[in-house]
């Protein structure tokens, strides 16, 4: 298992009844990760993208620089969210689908916590 895996396979939900210490690690790396509205915007353009994006897609609507966007994808690679993908000198880049799906049910209650 990979370290982006182990980070992710590491959360637990927060309605579990105790977190352990490495529970509560991992689940707030995720959301550390999310903790910049970059990050979030990231992650919202890879999520309504229907294939992997390169770099260079993302500097123009984020209005950032290209070391800055590469930044913020290795933070949220790094956390396991992302996936990357080597084409050439270019990166490209698409959601990890399991560790959002993970981070989902992190944060899903259901109805007991409404």
């Amino acid at each position: 298992m990979s370290e982006l895996q182990t980070a992710v396979a590491g959360c637990a939900a927060l309605d579990a009844p105790a977190l352990s210490d490495d529970e509560a690690e991992a689940t707030a790396s995720l959301f550390a990760a999310l903790g910049d509205p970059h990050r979030v915007r990231i992650v919202n353009l890879l999520a309504t993208s229907s294939e992997p994006v390169c770099v260079c897609k993302l500097t123009r609507p984020l209005g950032l620089a290209q070391p800055t966007v590469s930044h913020h994808m290795k933070k949220l690679l790094d956390a396991g969210l992302l996936e990357r993908e080597q084409r050439g000198k270019w990166a490209f880049f698409s959601l990890n689908r399991e560790a959002v799906s993970k981070l989902a049910g992190l944060i899903d209650l259901g109805d007991e916590g409404r």
